[in-house]
């Protein structure tokens, strides 16, 4: 988070989705959300060491922030490939509700995509919370966050393979930066790196803490403009010139 605010005016996430939208956070503007995001995780759901949360959106520029909101927490963030039921999730994170309507005792929070959306479209299941609006109503600063364990699971990546077996990756606290550096060890300080939406969700929130932790900023693309982008090399070539592109994950 430091490396956030020490230059608070810069670029540190521009999002690029399918239909030519774009999103530029400052570090400012990028830790003003995670930290209204964490105030609702703590006063809402108690989020603190131990609690599980299950990220269950797209790459996205707000699946980002829920990340960064929960580990700030000290909690755990489940992000699970496979197509069951959210399991031992404390607060599911979702842009689809209805699917863990009646499927699951965690608290649920409906995530809404479009950059200027005040409610999720739609109705939504009994109980669940509106993020459009919750978020906004919190504060700014973090009011208060128990100390993150380092021995306790930071990020647990749940993985189904073709043949249905399905395979479980964990990074703990005390390690989640290392790896997070190791996933960009190529990356110099301060770059602006391209991120291709159409890795793994958890692989991407770990280059973005990469990118973050030296000192860089980071254009994240949705998957599909990914594809796009491979199969029009002028097009590709603009987005980078545009946006000053010094290195690629």
């Amino acid at each position: 988070m430091n490396s956030l605010v020490s230059e608070p005016g810069r670029p540190r996430l521009t999002w690029y989705g399918q239909d030519a939208e774009r999103i530029e956070l400052s570090g400012a503007v990028l830790v003003n959300w995670i930290n209204k995001t964490t105030n609702l995780l703590v006063e809402e759901f108690d989020a603190a060491p131990g609690c599980r949360v299950m990220i269950d959106l797209p790459t996205h520029w707000r699946s980002a922030i829920w990340a960064m909101a929960a580990w700030r927490t000290g909690a755990t963030v489940v992000i699970d490939d496979a197509p069951r039921p959210a399991g031992e999730a404390d607060v599911v994170v979702t842009a689809r509700p209805e699917a863990f309507a009646g499927t699951t005792t965690a608290d649920v929070v409906a995530v809404a995509l479009p950059a200027l959306a005040r409610r999720f479209d739609g109705t939504l299941p009994p109980g669940v919370i509106d993020a459009a609006g919750a978020v906004m109503t919190y504060a700014d600063q973090i009011l208060c966050v128990q100390d993150t364990e380092a021995e306790r699971p930071a990020l647990v990546a749940v993985h189904q393979d073709a043949a249905g077996a399905v395979t479980e990756t964990v990074v703990t606290h005390g390690r989640l930066l290392d790896s997070a550096r190791a996933a960009v060890q190529a990356t110099a300080p301060g770059a602006r790196v391209l991120l291709d939406g159409r890795h793994a969700p958890a692989a991407t929130l770990t280059a973005l803490l990469g990118t973050w932790a030296v000192g860089g900023s980071a254009v994240l693309t949705s998957a599909g403009l990914a594809a796009a982008l491979d199969a029009d090399a002028a097009r590709r070539d603009r987005l980078v010139t545009q946006e000053g592109v010094t290195s690629r994950a």
